[in-house]
C-alpha cells in the first residue's frame, strides 16, 4: 500500500472549498430553523395581584347590598392591567358579578341581594380575575361579610 500525503494530492483539495460551503449553508439552516424553533416558545406567565378599598364589612340581616368596593388589579411590577376579566361571587355563591379592569387597573362592583351561607353570621366574597399572558388569580377568602 502506497502512502497519499494530503499536502500533494491535489484531488484530495480539489473539492474541500465546495464542500465547505455546502456544510456551512446546510449548517446555517439548520440553525436557523432551532432559533425559530425557540423563538416559539412561550414563557412563564407573570403573576397578578388583586388589592381592595376594604378587608371587611358588616351586613344587617340576612339579606343586603354590599358597599361599592374598588379593586384594583396589578401585576409583579405593580403596574396596572387593564382588560383583566374579574368575576366577584357572594359568601353564598348565589350572586356574582363581573366585567373588566379599565385603563387603570381598576374595577368597581356593588353585590346586591347577597346573603351569608345558611346558618353562618360571617363569610367571605370570593374573587377570580383572568388575564391573557398571566397566571389566574382566585382568591376565595378576599373580604370577610359578617352580619349584625
Amino acid at each position: 500500500m502506497t502512502e497519499r500525503s494530503f499536502l500533494r494530492d491535489d484531488g484530495a483539495a480539489l473539492g474541500l472549498p465546495i464542500r465547505m460551503v455546502v456544510l456551512t449553508i446546510v449548517g446555517l439552516v439548520g440553525l436557523t430553523m432551532i432559533l425559530s424553533a425557540l423563538a416559539g416558545i412561550h414563557t412563564t406567565p407573570s403573576v397578578l395581584y388583586v388589592i381592595s378599598n376594604t378587608t371587611s364589612f358588616s351586613m344587617s340581616g340576612t339579606t343586603d347590598d354590599s358597599p361599592y368596593i374598588q379593586l384594583n388589579v396589578l401585576n409583579s411590577e405593580d403596574e396596572p392591567v387593564p382588560g383583566a376579566s374579574v368575576v366577584i361571587w357572594s359568601p353564598d355563591h348565589r350572586t356574582a358579578k363581573a366585567g373588566t379592569t379599565d385603563s387603570f387597573g381598576e374595577f368597581i362592583f356593588q353585590l346586591e341581594n347577597m346573603s351569608l351561607p345558611t346558618g353562618k353570621s360571617e363569610g367571605y366574597i370570593a374573587v377570580k380575575v383572568i388575564q391573557e399572558g398571566y397566571l389566574d388569580l382566585e382568591e376565595q377568602y378576599f373580604i370577610k361579610v359578617r352580619s349584625t
